[in-house]
């Protein structure tokens, strides 16, 4: 007696042709370049929302196309969205207010000894 899964051994559910896998391969590397020059800016506030909206993006495209989300049942697609809409929220949320703990930082030049 076997149990049918559905699938034929190596049988792939999604077969997604090349040029779409480069497409989101170059569209992930082109989103890093552009992360890491935002590092290098100084935007305040705005640092923090263009960091996590890059990374959004990025998470976004791994869910849909490596994840095979946009063949998905869409009852999976929204809860998956939604836990990572939450997620994404509370942590921007939270390391919006950094800046107004940096005056209780102490930082002691290299070399000192703190006694």
């Amino acid at each position: 007696m076997s149990s049918h899964s559905g699938h034929d051994d190596g049988e792939f559910a999604h077969p997604m042709p090349i040029w779409m896998l480069l497409a989101v391969f170059f569209a992930l590397t082109a989103l890093t370049f552009i992360t890491v020059f935002q590092a290098s800016l100084h935007l305040g506030n705005w640092e923090i929302w263009i960091a996590m909206t890059i990374a959004s993006v990025k998470a976004t495209l791994v869910m849909a196309f490596f994840m095979h989300m946009l063949w998905d049942k869409p009852f999976n697609i929204l809860m998956f969205l939604s836990s990572f809409l939450f997620v994404t929220l509370f942590v921007s949320f939270l390391l919006m207010d950094t800046h107004a703990y940096n005056h209780n930082v102490i930082v002691k030049p290299v070399g000192e000894v703190v006694q």
